[in-house]
């Protein structure tokens, strides 16, 4: 059996902005590929961003995206510093704020961005994962 890599595609507005906001902003290394998509190696899976209305047009659904679709993303780091870090760090680059770093029901800390698109990302650090 070959080895599988899991894609996460965001349908983004601006595939130029998105690509200078992961890559300049967060740091995100952008790795080789075709012209018209952009992919950025995280930790076992690789991001890719793709035009919107290009991806609405491939899935065969209206490219408005209205609303919360129910999915964010995560990234976890090694603690709750790193946490505040990474959140300033994407607001800095670009995101909103959405909720600061804060301790959690389930004994971590978190808090969430949203990047340019308004694709939802919780920067968490959990205790429990070492």
């Amino acid at each position: 059996m070959q080895p599988h890599i899991t894609f996460i595609t965001l349908g983004v507005a601006d595939l130029d902005r998105s690509i200078d906001f992961y890559e300049t902003g967060l740091g995100l290394p952008k790795q080789a590929g075709p012209e018209g998509i952009a992919f950025f190696a995280t930790a076992g899976t690789l991001l890719s961003l793709y035009p919107r209305d290009k991806l609405a047009e491939d899935i065969g659904i209206d490219s408005d995206g209205k609303g919360f679709q129910g999915i964010t993303l995560a990234h976890n780091v090694a603690s709750p510093e790193d946490v505040d870090a990474t959140l300033a760090e994407a607001v800095a680059a670009g995101a909103t704020l959405v909720k600061p770093g804060q301790k959690v029901f389930w004994g971590g800390y978190s808090g969430y961005f949203a990047d340019p698109d308004g694709y939802y990302w919780e920067v968490a650090w959990n205790p429990s994962l070492k």
